[in-house]
């Protein structure tokens, strides 16, 4: 939940955070350091030392988003430079990202190994409603990612995934109730057995957030399953469903009475790890995908109208990785994809598409501290035809374990959609013949990690041109590959230990998006935007933290005459508070939209008032 100042009221606020920090900075006790993340996974597509990647990547743990008493996908990524976050409405509204200024259909989601979305599956929903469960990592590579993961890999790739059960078997309840009616809760458990590790989270909630008709009730299940057959091989399973009904009302304009939206996401993935021998490492993931999204809307003395859309998808990902070569890392495979859509909404949809791609990348360390990556990539779609893709990167150490210095360069491409291919009305006509939307980006940057493990400060300027951007024709009845645009811009971040013990993480961006072809702003970008969070353990089991998020110079539509107009600029507060009575009893509390101002992230769509809410925890 978030708050906006207006200017009478910062001198307020400001006072408000000062003595905050002030009673933060001011007590004895001090937490441990959080250890860096020892890899990451989705920058190769293997496990890498954050220290050497070339790359831009953030990674956000399940254990600091708990922490946070943060469990919304949309609210854990708000934390993220270059990924402003903007819904609709309330929690459960659809919720648009535009990662580095890329358009909201130019990132792509990758769950538990496959992809989530593409040009006919929406991710917005799933954004706006899911939760990040206890058993779930969740990373963010910035930048162009098609060499890896194919389309829409355009902004970069966000990946959401279940970790492996470790260690003793452990479980907990969790509840959690407060305003606008919200009732929530949450059961868990996770562990290993013999050659058997588990995990396993059941959420769900109801709120009626503050608007008629805008009630959002949801649940979602996260399950993985492994074994370890062998010393060579590790086979497995995951299993992960969200499912959210919510109050549409529109804009403050509309306010419709009674409009609602259901959507059913499904992922279920099976896979094996084998290794044949010490240098190779062969690794096969099946998955498949079932959405059904409804909308229904009633009219007075007409029929409900009723859009249905149905997305399947069956992947095969087949991944070789050798390292017999010294000084390189070879990695090299296929991704094989079948999806059907069918949409009875405009465009009347009922198509399928299959692809092929292939994929090989090098990792060469020449010495010690210089690390060098290259790969290549094409896809080819039984629609519009092939994409080939090209990436790398370099990371430079000349202070190891200090400071970094790093760059990368890469194309992307995101697929014409069935509708914009073949979509047909009255007053419409797709086109055949359009090309894929491509991308070329490069970014440049730093990593300064801080002395005794407090931490890491990372720069990253990142300059991305796109072409052939599908747009309407002058008439409106079709579309073309008309159209170019270029983002740009500068991203901090900066995760540390402060004195006295407070853990502190902020991030900034300055971004610079424009239509080339337009001569405007592309909407809904802010020029700039900026989080961070206080977090200190008091001692005694109680630990307390504060966060804010502001955005500011961006331009938007305006809801009821559609004209373009100047978004509002808003800052964003919020409170948390834990209290361990036990090791197995926690009790929390948080206070969301602090100010109790009004604000719209998307012109006409209020976000809820002031919110307090209260839970508790259990742990075995």
């Amino acid at each position: 939940m978030q708050t906006t100042f207006s200017s009478r009221r910062a001198g307020r606020v400001s006072l408000a955070c000062a003595a905050f920090a002030a009673a933060l900075f001011s007590a004895r006790a001090q937490a441990p350091a959080e250890s860096l993340d020892p890899y990451v996974l989705t920058a190769t597509r293997t496990p890498v030392a954050p220290g050497i990647l070339g790359s831009a990547v953030d990674t956000i743990t399940a254990a600091e988003l708990a922490r946070r008493q943060i469990n919304s996908l949309a609210g854990a990524l708000g934390g993220v430079p270059g990924a402003p976050v903007f819904p609709s409405g309330a929690p459960g509204a659809s919720t648009a990202l535009f990662l580095r200024g890329a358009n909201s259909n130019q990132t792509l989601f990758l769950v538990d190994g496959i992809r989530l979305n593409d040009p006919n599956t929406n991710y917005e929903l799933f954004l706006g409603g899911a939760c990040v469960s206890a058993c779930d990592s969740l990373e963010v590579s910035h930048g162009p990612q098609s060499t890896l993961y194919g389309g829409e890999a355009v902004g970069g790739v966000i990946a959401l995934r279940a970790e492996r059960g470790r260690g003793a078997p452990t479980g907990r309840v969790a509840l959690e109730a407060g305003s606008f009616g919200t009732v929530q809760g949450a059961v868990s458990a996770r562990g290993e057995r013999g050659p058997w590790g588990y995990a396993l989270e059941v959420q769900g909630g109801h709120t009626d957030n503050d608007r008629p008709n805008n009630a959002f009730d949801s649940g979602n299940v996260v399950l993985r399953l492994d074994r370890t057959v062998n010393a060579r091989l590790d086979v497995g399973f995951t299993a992960r469903s969200f499912h959210g009904v919510y109050g549409s009302p529109g804009s403050r304009f509309t306010n419709d009475p009674d409009n609602e939206e259901r959507e059913t996401n499904t992922l279920v993935t099976t896979f094996a790890e084998f290794r044949p021998t010490s240098t190779w490492t062969s690794k096969v993931v099946l998955g498949g995908q079932d959405r059904r999204f409804v909308s229904e809307s009633p009219r007075p003395g007409r029929p409900t109208a009723v859009t249905l859309v149905k997305n399947r998808r069956g992947v095969l990902d087949w991944q070789n990785t050798f390292t017999g070569i010294e000084r390189h890392r070879l990695t090299a495979g296929l991704t094989a994809e079948e999806n059907h859509t069918r949409n009875t909404g405009f465009g009347a949809i009922n198509r399928r598409q299959s692809l092929l791609a292939f994929f090989v990348q090098d990792e060469f360390s020449p010495t010690e501290t210089l690390h060098l990556t290259a790969g290549l990539r094409s896809d080819d779609h039984d629609t519009f035809g092939r994409a080939t893709t090209g990436r790398a990167t370099i990371a430079w150490l000349p202070l190891p374990e200090r400071l970094k210095l790093r760059a990368s360069y890469g194309t992307a491409f995101r697929s014409p959609s069935f509708l914009d291919l073949y979509g047909e009305s009255a007053f419409y006509q797709g086109n055949p013949d359009l090309r894929a939307e491509r991308a070329r980006g490069w970014d440049a940057g730093l990593d300064w990690y801080l002395a005794d493990r407090r931490g890491t400060i990372g720069i990253t300027w990142f300059d991305t041109r796109f072409r052939d951007l599908i747009a309407s024709t002058p008439d409106f009845r079709s579309v073309e590959n008309i159209q170019r645009a270029r983002t740009r811009g500068l991203e901090v971040a900066a995760r540390t230990r402060l004195p006295l013990g407070v853990e502190a993480r902020f991030a900034y961006t300055y971004l610079e998006a424009d239509n080339q072809t337009t001569g405007v702003r592309l909407l809904r970008r802010p020029r700039h935007s900026a989080s961070a969070d206080l977090w200190h353990d008091f001692g005694g089991g109680f630990s307390a933290g504060a966060g804010a998020t502001w955005v500011a110079q961006r331009e938007d539509i305006d809801a009821a005459t559609f004209a373009r107009i100047d978004g509002e600029d808003y800052t964003v507060a919020r409170i948390y508070a834990a209290y361990a009575a036990s090791d197995r009893l926690t009790v929390r509390a948080r206070i969301e939209n602090l100010f109790d101002e009004t604000y719209e992230p998307v012109h006409g769509y209020p976000q809820p008032g002031l919110g307090a809410f209260a839970g508790v925890e259990w742990r075995w």
